[in-house]
């Protein structure tokens, strides 16, 4: 059995969370914004990239939704561990924080990436 300590990777499923939830009010409010810039005067293909913007944004809600629900499920599953296991985790907890993390840094690298494609097209329609 691998040992490592329940509460660090509690800690980190904390931390992952806590980001995903201001990457959520984030996207909430370029949301926002993409409906301003919606109602301006906008060629065709603007009116594409708004819609392509607006689709990108809702999938990525659901995919922080769904992502911090697993990780909430996760760390209750840890907790439940630690008073079983003495605070120490099994190899498939191991296992399954490390593809959590996995996906977690994926979904971070692709909410950059549409960060950058949206500040790139304000920066264009304005």
């Amino acid at each position: 059995m691998v040992q490592v300590d329940i509460s660090q990777l509690s800690a980190e499923c904390n931390a992952w969370r806590e980001q995903l939830r201001n990457y959520r009010e984030e996207l909430t409010q370029d949301e926002n914004k993409i409906r301003q810039v919606a109602g301006q005067q906008l060629s065709k293909d603007q009116l594409q990239e708004v819609e392509h913007l607006h689709n990108q944004f809702h999938i990525q809600l659901i995919n922080i939704h769904d992502l911090k629900q697993s990780v909430k499920i996760h760390d209750r599953k840890m907790n439940f561990e630690q008073s079983v296991f003495n605070g120490t985790a099994n190899e498939d907890t191991l296992g399954r924080h490390e593809n959590l993390q996995e996906e977690y840094q994926s979904l971070e690298q692709k909410l950059n990436d549409l960060r950058n494609e949206f500040n790139d097209f304000l920066s264009r329609t304005q």
